[in-house]
């Protein structure tokens, strides 16, 4: 399917953009050509020159989408499921995020698969880099410029995704709150999903003090760390217990999980958890207090906070067969 294709079914349901039922002036609603699919995506305009759209839709078939070449803004995106693979072998989604410079994007094919796809993407105005990463100068930040490519070809990376970037996406798609507020969420939420994508490229180009690199023997060890955990969310062992298993110290273990996971021990394993407890209450089989049970929580009421702060519903509302993106 060419671009222009793609446009003409999207201005055919022109129509069915709607203000969200908040009355936000700033958001609408905006469903996928019926020929295409089903789902749709939420539009939110969080700064003059930054949209973000949350995304939840699923194509009937595989469909090839062949762009031409064009002025692209800055973007980024990152999926918590489903996938994006260009001509290229660039791919979104599927353990990766994308960052898209501004500039030229060169003439593509690229696949998206019939999966659901959900995540974010935040398209901006290059100017957006100079309004929140300014130097002295008001000019934009010479780490940040390869960015910024004007008529030359853009920049197209595909950092790694972490918990701490899904942490966030998880708190833009479910943010708690209304009018100005959440305007101002929002954006501050889109400025740290863009600084956790950031890290890893600044590293290297030394934008940023490198953290201290591991050695493989502490990397190993703390992948270690990641399977008893997997194997014992019920009943993990303490930090410390957990350190003396895999043979490092605690501050080794606490240290290795920031630079390798961007996230707390205690945070890892709570999103074990409750990845595990979605799948169980999506299976239908088991009560809720068993889910609780078997993610390692004895109190439902935490279990259920738990759930919420990170699927946005509640466990009955899970096991009753609410999406937990987008509902």
């Amino acid at each position: 399917m060419t671009a222009q294709e793609e446009g003409e079914m999207w201005a055919e349901v022109a129509q069915s953009v709607v203000c969200d039922a908040t009355s936000e002036t700033f958001e609408f609603t905006h469903e996928v050509p019926k020929k295409l699919g089903r789902g749709g995506f939420r539009g939110v305009q969080v700064h003059p020159n930054i949209w973000l759209a949350i995304t939840d839709f699923q194509y009937h078939d595989d469909v090839i989408f062949l762009i031409p070449e064009w002025e692209h803004p800055l973007q980024f995106g990152v999926l918590l499921s489903g996938s994006t693979i260009d001509e290229y072998g660039g791919k979104v989604g599927e353990g990766y995020t994308c960052i898209s410079g501004s500039g030229i994007q060169r003439q593509m094919s690229c696949k998206v698969p019939q999966t659901r796809h959900m995540g974010v993407d935040i398209h901006m105005s290059p100017d957006v880099l100079r309004t929140f990463f300014p130097t002295t100068d008001g000019e934009i930040l010479p780490q940040l410029r390869f960015l910024t490519q004007g008529n030359d070809w853009q920049s197209l990376i595909y950092p790694e995704i972490t918990p701490a970037i899904q942490g966030v996406v998880q708190q833009i798609i479910n943010c708690p709150y209304h009018g100005i507020a959440k305007r101002m969420y929002l954006q501050a939420k889109v400025v740290e999903l863009m600084t956790l994508q950031l890290l890893p490229i600044l590293s290297h180009q030394g934008g940023l003090q490198p953290s201290p690199k591991l050695k493989s023997g502490t990397i190993a060890s703390i992948h270690h760390a990641t399977e008893i955990l997997h194997s014992n969310l019920e009943n993990p062992p303490l930090l410390v217990e957990l350190a003396q298993m895999v043979g490092i110290s605690d501050r080794t273990l606490r240290r290795g999980f920031q630079e390798l996971f961007g996230i707390t021990v205690f945070g890892y394993l709570t999103d074990k958890r409750m990845e595990l407890a979605e799948q169980l209450l999506r299976q239908g089989s088991i009560t809720i207090g068993e889910v609780a049970h078997k993610v390692g929580y004895s109190d439902p009421g935490r279990f259920a906070a738990a759930f919420k702060r990170r699927f946005g519903i509640m466990p009955s509302e899970c096991l009753s067969g609410k999406k937990s993106v987008l509902a």
